[in-house]
Order: C-alpha cells, then sequence, then structure tokens
C-alpha cells in the first residue's frame, strides 16, 4: 500500500529554495543536495495507466511502474528501447512484465511526455529527529510541440510517512494557511503532455454525450456523430502506421457506430446526401475489414493453439508465419486506400453537412424537428421487437445466418443504448445492456470461430505448398475442429441468454420506457 501524498502549487514568485527557507522558518526540516532529473513518461493512446492511477516512468534506461501522484515505484526493470513503443512483450518476465501485460492488454506504451526537472528534496522532522513526512520541491520543463521547452508551474510533491497521518495533516493546514499553496488540479505529467500538444489522460473512444429528450432529434444525432467522427479521426493515423491493433478497432466500431445511425435515425436525413454517406461508409467498412480479421486471429492465435499436443505444437509455426504476411500485405493496402483522397473527402465532405444539418430545410427530413425522446423511444422499442421475433423463430435447425442476423440487429440495438443512454434512466439502460451483452458475446463467438475456421480452410493449399506445410496442414485440422467445436459451445449458450434478454420482465420494461 502506498502512502498517501499529494502535489501541491508554490506561490507565484516562490522558488525552490525560497519554499525552502520559508518551510525552515515554520518547521523543522532536513534538506538534501537539489539534482536534476530527466524523464520520460509512457501511457497508451487511450491513457490505461493514467485511468488506473497509474505512470510509467523511464529515467536513463529504467522503466518504473509507479503511483501517478506520488511517484512511489510498484516495480521496475531496465529496458533497452530502439523504437518509439512498446509493448507488454517487449519487457522480459517479470514482476513490470505482468502488471503491464494485464493493464495494457494488446495496446502499445508510447512516449507522453518528456520532463526535466530540479528536484530539492526535503525532510519534515519531529521533535525526535524523525522523519514524519517527505517533501520535494520540482522546478520542472517539457517538451513541447515545437521541440523547445516550456516551463511548468513549480510544485511541492508532499508525501505522507505511514504511521504519521496526523503529522501529514497539520503540514497541509501550515502550507495552505501559512505559506499558499494550493492542491494542483493534476499532476506533472498532465501539464507536461499538455504543453506537447497533447490530451490529459489520453484520447478515449468511449462515447459519452449528454442529450435532452426535447431536444430537436436532427441536433442530437449531429452531437453523437460529430463525436463519432472526431474518433474515426482520433484513430487513423495509429491505424495508418500500425502503431497497435486497437487504432482499427476503435476506428471500426466509430465507423460502425456512425452506420448504425445512419440507419435507426434516417428520418433526420435528406435521402440524397445519406443515400452518398452511407455508401461511403459501407465503404469505409469493407476497407478495414480483412485487416481487422486478420488481426484477431493474431490476437487468438496463442490462446488457440496453446493446448495443442506437444509432438504436433511447433507444426503451426508455417502457418502462423503465412497469417503474418497476409496481415501484412492485407494492411498495406488498407492503409493506401485509408490516406488516400477518397477517405480524406469522406471524412471532410461529412464533417461539412454535419455542420449545415440543424439549418437544412426539413421537406425531406421528416424526423429532424421532433423531440429526440420520441424518435429515439420508438426505434429502440422497435429494434428490440424485432430482436425478440428473430430470437423465438431460431430452433437447432435454423441456419448459421439467422443467429448473424440477430447479432447484426443486437449491435444496433446496442449503439442505440449507448448513443442515448442520457435520456433514461441507468435503472432501465443498465439491466438491458447487461443481457444484451452477454447475449451478443455468445453471438459474437458463434460469428468470430466460423469466421476464423473459414480463413484457415481458405489458405490450407498456401500453406501445404510451404516447407513444412504437410505437418502444418495437419495441425491446422486439429485447429478447425476447435473452432468448430467453440462455435457449437457458443450455439448451445443461446437459448439461455437470449431467454434473460428477452424476459417477461425485459419486456414490459421496455414497454414501460421506450415508447
Amino acid at each position: 500500500m502506498n502512502a498517501p501524498g499529494s502535489q501541491m502549487l508554490l506561490p507565484d514568485g516562490l522558488s525552490a529554495s525560497g519554499a525552502a527557507d520559508a518551510l525552515a522558518g515554520e518547521i523543522a526540516i532536513v534538506t538534501a543536495r537539489a539534482h536534476t532529473i530527466e524523464r520520460t513518461f509512457w501511457d497508451t493512446f487511450d491513457g490505461r495507466l493514467h485511468e488506473a492511477g497509474l505512470a510509467l516512468i523511464e529515467t536513463r534506461g529504467r522503466f518504473a511502474l509507479a503511483n501517478a501522484t506520488t511517484y512511489a515505484e510498484e516495480v521496475s526493470d531496465a529496458l533497452a528501447r530502439g523504437a518509439e513503443r512498446l509493448f507488454a512483450q517487449d519487457v522480459r518476465p517479470g514482476p513490470l512484465r505482468e502488471r503491464l501485460s494485464s493493464l495494457l492488454e494488446m495496446r502499445a506504451v508510447m512516449p507522453v511526455a518528456r520532463v526535466k526537472s530540479r528536484l530539492l528534496p526535503v525532510n519534515v522532522l519531529d521533535e525526535e529527529g524523525k522523519t514524519v513526512v517527505r517533501l520535494r520541491v520540482e522546478e520542472s520543463t517539457a517538451a513541447d510541440a515545437g521541440n523547445g521547452a516550456t516551463p511548468l508551474p513549480p510544485r511541492l510533491h508532499v508525501i505522507g510517512v505511514r504511521g504519521y497521518d496526523g503529522e501529514l495533516a497539520e503540514l497541509r493546514t501550515l502550507l495552505t494557511t501559512r505559506l499558499g499553496l494550493v492542491d494542483a488540479q493534476r499532476p506533472v505529467q498532465d501539464d507536461a503532455v499538455a504543453a506537447a500538444g497533447g490530451t490529459p489522460g489520453g484520447t478515449s473512444s468511449k462515447l459519452r454525450v449528454k442529450l435532452r429528450p426535447e431536444q430537436r432529434a436532427d441536433a442530437a444525432v449531429v452531437i453523437v456523430l460529430t463525436h463519432l467522427l472526431g474518433t474515426i479521426e482520433a484513430n487513423l493515423p495509429g491505424t495508418v502506421a500500425d502503431v497497435d491493433t486497437e487504432f482499427l478497432h476503435d476506428l471500426r466500431v466509430a465507423v460502425r457506430r456512425s452506420r448504425a445511425l445512419q440507419r435507426e435515425l434516417a428520418g433526420v436525413f435528406s435521402p440524397e446526401p445519406l443515400h452518398r454517406f452511407r455508401t461511403g461508409f459501407k465503404e469505409l467498412q469493407l476497407i478495414t475489414g480483412p485487416t481487422r480479421d486478420l488481426d484477431v486471429q493474431l490476437l487468438e492465435f496463442d490462446e488457440l493453439t496453446r493446448d495443442l499436443p506437444p509432438a504436433i505444437a511447433p507444426d503451426v509455426a508455417p502457418l502462423l508465419a503465412l497469417l503474418q504476411r497476409r496481415r501484412q500485405e492485407a494492411r498495406a493496402r488498407m492503409a493506401a486506400e485509408l490516406s488516400g483522397a477518397a477517405t480524406t473527402a469522406l471524412l471532410e465532405d461529412w464533417a461539412d453537412y454535419l455542420d449545415g444539418l440543424t439549418t437544412a430545410k426539413e421537406g425531406k427530413r421528416p424526423d429532424a424537428a421532433r423531440p429526440i425522446g420520441e424518435v429515439a423511444g420508438a426505434r429502440i422499442a422497435k429494434v428490440y421487437k424485432k430482436m425478440v421475433r428473430q430470437g423465438e423463430a431460431i430452433d437447432d435447425a435454423s441456419p448459421h445466418e439467422a443467429l448473424h442476423d440477430l447479432r447484426k440487429q443486437g449491435k444496433e440495438l446496442r449503439y442505440l443504448l449507448e448513443f442515448f443512454a442520457s435520456l433514461y434512466s441507468p435503472a432501465v439502460i443498465k439491466p438491458m445492456v447487461s443481457t444484451l451483452k452477454a447475449l451478443q458475446d455468445s453471438l459474437g463467438r458463434f460469428q468470430d470461430r466460423e469466421v476464423q475456421a473459414a480463413q484457415l480452410r481458405s489458405v490450407g493449399d498456401e500453406v501445404v505448398a510451404l516447407e513444412g506445410g504437410a505437418a502444418a496442414l495437419m495441425a491446422m485440422g486439429v485447429l478447425v475442429q476447435r473452432l468448430d467445436d467453440e462455435q457449437r459451445g457458443a450455439r448451445a449458450e443461446f437459448a439461455e441468454r437470449f431467454a434473460a434478454f428477452a424476459s417477461r420482465e425485459q419486456r414490459q420494461l421496455v414497454r414501460q420506457t421506450f415508447r
């Protein structure tokens, strides 16, 4: 357990040495020699470490995972790096790698801030000369977007010592009332990220919008779609640069959400431009599909092959190499398309269209001026009822396509609930999303295993022609059988999970809430 701590800002004009002198006039302290340190802070694009209250700090080739406020080190390791991104698997086996694996999953960390600081350590003593609070005065500069150095507000790090909570509280009172210090609103690294032109805490792809039931439907749709467009544009560079697979995943989710809203609330748009944009976004989805399918195959490859018999486990190496090569080829084609003029024009035109939507003529937009509460409620109720009808018609003899179609409808409903969650009570939305998510997990696993098995079958001729291909083909047969078994398992879950989703209580809740 880390000791409590905080960061406080020094009053204007008070230097590190001045702060030490001011403290010495009030309490017993001992100062150590000031020193200079250069640190690089690393995090994922979406700020996973920041969200966990942690900071990954590189100092002279050593990486430490530390408390984001006190910088108390939890685990560390030396790491030679030559790139501007790191995955958990790039760290040698040990405590640091284990922690990062659970925090980062498939995401890469990148430098988000570089800080050069002059630190003056100060210990606060009690009457017996024991250290009861540790202080550190910091004067720092951050590398900015123009490769210059931006001075950051000088601050005092206040770190408690276990067993001396009372002394810590008394000191904080002294610092605020007598010396004029105030709590820093954010830690050093966040100020440094902002100085570099970044977003403190990272760029999340989570959909967070606040709508009002009486709001015009087209105005509400513009808010949601503008947020989604920002997500697409934010993740586009990382997708093209192939920083990590989550850039493409988040981009595709934002595209799918946009397409769902274009379909489900078509009445707020004029038909002609809507058709053009729906076609463009569909093409964007198709461009990115093959790479994402291969990403999923490769991300799950270790798990899929983990329990292979030792005698055949090495035989999958040619298959893995082939999938990796195919992925690189698909990614190169995708990157060229995403960097091309057509994609740029689509996103720019879409932004312009959204900017003018609320002032456009309403003649061909029957739902434009209606309250979003009415429009959204009607669509949610309609999609839910359609899902119930589809699900009730599925039995053991139903073709795979029936489950795939239900999964598509489930995505539409999930997105509608996400878009308009702020219009309804969490007591309604959360249980509905929970049962829908459980159903979607089964349907998604059913679909994914089918796609993965088909993908393996499709490369059989190529694999057998490779060195070691015959043995690899035999191992592939085991993998395909495993995928087929998992698909059957997902289908077996369907009835129970659909029953929870379509229960009498849930149907009544939908009837009462969404109209």
